[in-house]
């Protein structure tokens, strides 16, 4: 029953960590960005590919979470140092297995969009698919944002 609880824990915890991942598509802000300019950019669409965007492997939310899960299955264990180990290398083994779970659950499909712009640049940008919808050849698009931050909007 313990054990059961503990894989129950686990994997509430990491979804709701998953689900509060800030989207990366065009259509999201952090709070940072609300109310700051942005240049403009018109163009158009010439290729969309998908990409997959990888998960976080840096929250704590699914380590965290699996190493105190590990470590109370691990405390289960045996008795005396055995029961002390079996806590370390359930907290350990908890951990490692988090965090890949975190990471599999904020994994994002994306686009690489391929867009020739108005004044004849090119620019390539990696976003979250939003909703689905992939852009296409000849959308005409909004390219929002400076530098290393850009967005694409329709």
């Amino acid at each position: 029953m313990k054990k059961l609880i503990a894989v129950v824990a686990l994997s509430t915890v990491t979804v709701l960590g998953g689900c509060a991942q800030q989207g990366l598509y065009g259509t999201s802000y952090s709070r940072s960005q609300v109310g700051q300019a942005q240049t403009v950019r018109y163009g158009t669409v010439e290729s969309s590919t998908p990409v997959r965007i990888e998960g976080r492997t840096d929250g704590i939310v699914g380590s965290g979470t699996g190493a105190v899960v590990g470590g109370i299955a691990g405390n289960q264990i045996g008795g005396g140092s055995g029961r002390t180990l079996a806590t370390v290398v359930g907290a350990v083994a908890g951990g490692l297995i988090g965090q890949r779970v975190e990471q599999a659950s904020t994994e994002r499909q994306g686009q690489e969009i391929t867009i020739r712009l108005d004044n004849g640049q090119v620019l390539s940008v990696v976003q979250e698919v939003d909703n689905g919808q992939f852009f296409r050849p000849g959308d005409r698009i909004r390219v929002l944002g400076q530098g290393r931050s850009l967005k694409v909007t329709y």
